[in-house]
């Protein structure tokens, strides 16, 4: 690692074999494990804990309080709101340890993705690209592409655009910006 190109709070760790993108920012009292690649111009705030082995992309903002467990993979932009849970096995017993990558179901969140504060995303699924999970919603299965989820369990409420505005649609499906079209209960986007 270059410490030249990136910031790391003194009372932070940064465990050896760790790959920290220029302009990356490691805040107060965080930890970053061994294997973990995490792109440029990262954010990570207050008491996170990043786990072995995890990738994140460019850009990827991670509030206060939060652990990114091995299995998890952020793309590029997501966002991780502060006190947000990630898992990373279906059934933790501690009689029982399920140590290593053999028991981890993968979670991935793709690009431009943005969790709110205090949701739990339990392992195993997939959130997809500019997806919106609203604060203390529970994630226990794959979300679309532009979904907008709320609740326990989370469910779809609506769809939203890159930005996270909500989208409004006629009765043919089309949204009012023309950009995007419902069809078979997903929203893709048109052109």
């Amino acid at each position: 690692m270059n410490e030249q190109t990136y910031f790391v709070h003194e009372s932070s760790y940064v465990d050896e074999n760790v790959s920290l993108g220029s302009g990356t920012k490691i805040w107060h009292y965080s930890h970053i494990q061994s294997g973990t690649v995490m792109g440029e111009n990262c954010s990570v705030g207050q008491n996170v804990n990043v786990g072995n082995n995890v990738i994140i992309g460019k850009g990827v903002k991670i509030q206060n309080n939060v652990s990114v467990y091995e299995g998890v993979e952020l793309e590029d932009y997501v966002f991780c709101g502060p006190s947000m849970v990630f898992t990373n096995v279906k059934l933790p017993r501690s009689e029982f340890p399920q140590r290593g990558s053999e028991f981890y179901a993968k979670t991935l969140v793709k690009k431009s993705a943005s969790i709110g504060a205090n949701a739990t995303i339990v392992c195993g699924t997939t959130i997809g690209e500019y997806a919106l999970i609203g604060s203390g919603a529970v994630v226990t299965k794959n979300i679309p592409p532009h979904a907008l989820v709320v609740g326990n369990p989370g469910k779809i409420i609506g769809w939203v655009d890159k930005k996270g505005h909500r989208l409004t649609f006629d009765d043919s499906g089309l949204s009012s910006c023309k950009q995007f079209k419902l069809k078979d209960g997903l929203c893709e986007i048109l052109g």
